[in-house]
């Protein structure tokens, strides 16, 4: 089943102190590596400030524009039109590898609505999952501004699929791009 993928890059990088999307990586930046190593075929919906990326997107803004994660998620799957759809924080530039296996394994699952990536003992995170869109739509809260994106997960029937610590790495803080610009060089 085809899968599209929702990047959500429209952050304020808090902790980073500056737009950790576009700082560089490799030969592309944060954004672009992430979003270049999607699957292709696959549309890409980026909710976010537009910018310069190695292939077609979709760009579309939060309301209001800074109002969290969950407010990101609903600009993104309203502009979705397949079954399933991926969602993966901009700041994780090695997420794109992991989506054909979310998608492929909620696929296989017909009685979830989800499929959330989850590193060791961590929690299950809903911002490197799959989902299917009519279900995440009818579970969404009119008004998600600022709250926090668990929630989606929690009202969803969801399984966990373990990752590598590369795919589900975010790099929130500039030590965490350090080390993520390491493991790509590596």
């Amino acid at each position: 089943m085809q899968s599209s993928v929702i990047v959500l890059a429209g952050g304020t990088s808090r902790r980073f102190g500056a737009d950790k999307t576009s700082q560089p990586f490799g030969t592309s930046t944060v954004l672009g590596h992430l979003v270049d190593s999607v699957p292709r075929g696959w549309p890409v919906v980026v909710v976010g400030v537009p910018t310069p990326l190695p292939r077609e997107v979709v760009w579309t803004r939060e309301t209001p524009p800074g109002g969290g994660p969950l407010a990101a998620m609903t600009a993104g799957f309203s502009l979705v039109t397949t079954d399933l759809a991926v969602v993966v924080a901009g700041d994780m530039p090695f997420g794109g590898r992991v989506c054909q296996l979310l998608a492929d394994e909620l696929d296989a699952e017909p009685d979830v609505d989800a499929v959330a990536a989850r590193r060791g003992a961590a929690h299950s995170n809903p911002l490197l999952a799959a989902y299917r869109v009519a279900a995440a739509r009818l579970a969404l809260p009119a008004d998600c501004t600022n709250l926090p994106a668990r929630l989606l997960l929690t009202a969803l029937r969801h399984l966990e699929l373990l990752v590598d610590d590369d795919a589900a790495l975010g790099v929130d803080t500039p030590e965490a791009l350090a080390q993520a610009r390491r493991r790509l060089r590596a």
